[in-house]
């Protein structure tokens, strides 16, 4: 049954993605709502919440306010706010009572850009889909907004470590608060210093993103953002998960039929991992519940075939059903969805899945 759920929970919305690529980056995030998004946001959505804190705040609309589209008591609001708090810039998410009345989210930049001397960026999120389109606008506003030209950094040090733009950290999508970290590690160990927009490094890093020599994709969502910074600075790109290895156990991967469900890039990062072990190309297939992108089959010269979208729970029962896979990679939570599979099942966790991060 179209929209029936047994077993998982629902996913996050857009909304939630926005907030999860600007909630490090010392601004102030002002969730067009009544109060309920702010709430699953902060309660559900963002584990980092529990952890570290962040100026994220609900706009109060009341039923007058948001039926008659009074955008200067949120303009107001916002301006007190902003005199009373350290914050470099302000961004309004939407959801969908903005969706619903047609706010003009240009216009009301405008007029808090006017009412306050912070930078002020908007995401028109509507709360009708899923958490990697939030997050791909907010990239895509985030670096539109804020990176500019720089000839040279004022660190001396990064002439000898070539900076690596990592686009694409939010817990969301890679469910680990550390691993942030393990890829500045990695990247050290290379003699360059990975910058990760969002986990960690901030709004400056973002202004400087022209200095990278190269951006890596680490979700479908951080795609766009990527393509526009190669045609502003002419920034190369790749797709990768420069943490593939350590979500790959010693198992015989050798002749097996294999299905790995994560979003997209990690997904197929798991896979060239897997045949990396192998020495050959093994019959894996590679599904998720989000974002899809066509240029990252390309780029990764991957078959469309063996790259699936799944919309309802039915479509993955009845894939491991009729397939006949001998190892799923899958959240945890997925596990109780197939009862009858007899094979290997290998823990991948997706928080954007389970709500549940890798400890």
């Amino acid at each position: 049954m179209k929209g029936l759920r047994k077993y998982l929970t629902p996913f996050a919305p857009d909304q939630s993605g926005a907030v999860s690529v600007l909630y490090e980056l010392g601004g102030m995030l002002v969730i067009c709502d009544a109060g309920g998004c702010t709430g699953n946001v902060c309660g559900f959505d963002e584990p980092r919440w529990f952890e570290t804190r962040s100026a994220v705040f609900s706009a109060g609309l009341r039923d007058m306010d948001a039926i008659l589209g009074r955008d200067d008591r949120l303009v107001a609001k916002l301006a007190d706010a902003a005199e009373k708090l350290d914050v470099t810039f302000a961004a309004v998410i939407g959801t969908p009572v903005p969706a619903v009345i047609g706010t003009d989210y240009r216009a009301l930049e405008r007029m808090l850009s006017k009412k306050t001397d912070l930078s002020v960026l908007t995401v028109n999120t509507d709360g009708m889909e899923l958490y990697d389109k939030g997050e791909e606008k907010a990239y895509l506003a985030l670096f539109e907004k804020f990176s500019d030209k720089n000839e040279e950094s004022e660190d001396m040090n990064d002439k000898d470590r070539p900076r690596i733009g990592i686009i694409g950290m939010t817990p969301q999508d890679v469910s680990d608060l550390k691993a942030a970290d393990k890829i500045r590690k990695v990247y050290a160990d290379q003699g360059m210093r990975a910058i990760c927009y969002g986990m960690g490094d901030g709004l400056d890093e973002v202004r400087n993103a022209s200095l990278a020599a190269k951006n890596v994709v680490v979700s479908p969502a951080a795609l766009k953002a990527a393509q526009y910074l190669q045609k502003k600075f002419g920034t190369p790109y790749e797709i990768a998960y420069p943490l593939a290895s350590e979500l790959v156990p010693e198992v015989n991967y050798q002749g097996k039929k294999i299905l790995i469900v994560q979003q997209q890039v990690i997904a197929n990062a798991v896979r060239k991992e897997i045949e990396k072990r192998t020495g050959e190309k093994e019959a894996i297939t590679t599904a998720t519940w989000f974002m899809r992108k066509e240029e990252i089959l390309t780029d990764l010269n991957v078959d469309a075939a063996d790259d699936i979208s799944l919309k309802e729970e039915d479509d993955f029962i009845s894939l491991v059903e009729k397939e006949g896979y001998d190892v799923i990679f899958a959240d945890p939570c997925m596990e109780r969805m197939i009862p009858g599979f007899e094979g290997v099942f290998i823990p991948l966790t997706h928080f954007a899945v389970s709500g549940k991060l890798n400890v």
